[in-house]
């Protein structure tokens, strides 16, 4: 068994953008995270009035667990620190209830499909009690270091 970092040290994200709470595994082609829906967790600042998350923040948890997956190969790789990804797209991201409810542990999956030195194509699904609640596929982009200091 791997013992994994806090989410946040495989991520370029400082509270509150970390909306990852654990890392479970990660492997060659696929990264599995949980997070709960609670007033006293990560996500806290983000959730509505019956603390429940808006459905749309399914895009950036399963772009955050790819993040993880990539941040984990870097490190293992032996470089001192993640570099940035960016989320260039999403393909039939679906969360049918619309929110997740107060108090659900959301276990998130990817599953590399494609990628090269710059681009890659996950399928990611949002999990609660074994239950799809969301899933869609994202497209990310590695900007090496030149790319960033033209960006930014």
């Amino acid at each position: 068994m791997t013992d994994y970092l806090a989410p946040q040290r495989y991520l370029p994200h400082e509270a509150p953008m970390c909306l990852l709470e654990n890392v479970i595994e990660v492997t060659e082609t696929s990264a599995h995270c949980q997070v709960k829906v609670s007033p006293d967790g990560v996500l806290a600042p983000f959730l509505n009035s019956d603390g429940a998350l808006p459905g749309w923040f399914a895009i950036e948890i399963i772009a955050q667990t790819v993040g993880v997956w990539s941040g984990w190969h870097t490190m293992r790789a032996g470089e001192a620190s993640v570099g940035v990804g960016m989320l260039i797209g999403g393909r039939g991201l679906r969360c049918p209830a619309g929110q997740f409810p107060a108090q659900t542990l959301l276990e998130c999956k990817v599953t590399l499909l494609m990628s090269d030195e710059k681009i890659g194509s996950f399928e990611g699904e949002i999990l609660a009690d074994n239950r799809v609640m969301a899933s869609g596929r994202v497209n990310t982009y590695q900007p090496d270091k030149n790319e960033l200091k033209q960006l930014f």
